[in-house]
């Protein structure tokens, strides 16, 4: 059985001893939370080796796919981010050699952002090794398992999504 972090420990002991109901429930989402936190805490450790935070590997990685390179604010909406997040992002990358600003010939205000040899040879070995990492974690399952676990998760999601505020029962 999977260990759960201290906290949820913690937090389960406490709902047994207050005889709360849905115990299997409770230490589902525990789980659910400790696994997270177990893939989030491996992710930062792989990206650290090459010097990347997630949010500068999926800047890394969208630039990779774009070979005509993409304005900042199309960055910020692909990866979900405000523009000044992804401003502090690019920042940091341009100061690692990584990518390039670049006015557009049209508009000298208008900014596109490409991966310089540097960044390429960087995206392209961090994406290889993230999407062996990624594969690694389910490959104790069949096809099977994953499509029934792919499922599963839809529903609990669903669940999450129609409960809106979390605090309908």
């Amino acid at each position: 059985m999977q260990k759960l972090e201290q906290k949820y420990q913690a937090l389960l002991a406490e709902a047994d001893r207050r005889g709360l109901p849905g115990q299997d429930s409770i230490r589902l989402c525990f789980q659910t939370l400790s696994l997270a936190a177990a893939i989030d805490r491996d992710c930062a450790r792989l990206l650290a080796v090459h010097g990347l935070s997630e949010g500068r590997f999926v800047l890394l990685f969208l630039l990779d796919a774009a070979s005509d390179g993409l304005a900042p604010s199309r960055l910020a909406e692909e990866a979900g981010v405000t523009r000044a997040t992804v401003t502090g992002l690019l920042d940091g990358l341009e100061r690692d050699g990584l990518i390039a600003r670049q006015a557009q010939a049209g508009d000298r205000r208008a900014l596109r952002i490409r991966l310089t040899p540097q960044g390429q040879q960087l995206a392209q070995a961090v994406v290889a090794q993230h999407g062996r990492w990624i594969a690694g974690l389910f490959s104790g399952l069949t096809a099977a398992e994953r499509s029934q676990l792919a499922g599963l998760l839809d529903k609990v999601a669903a669940g999450v999504a129609a409960r809106g505020d979390g605090l309908a029962p």
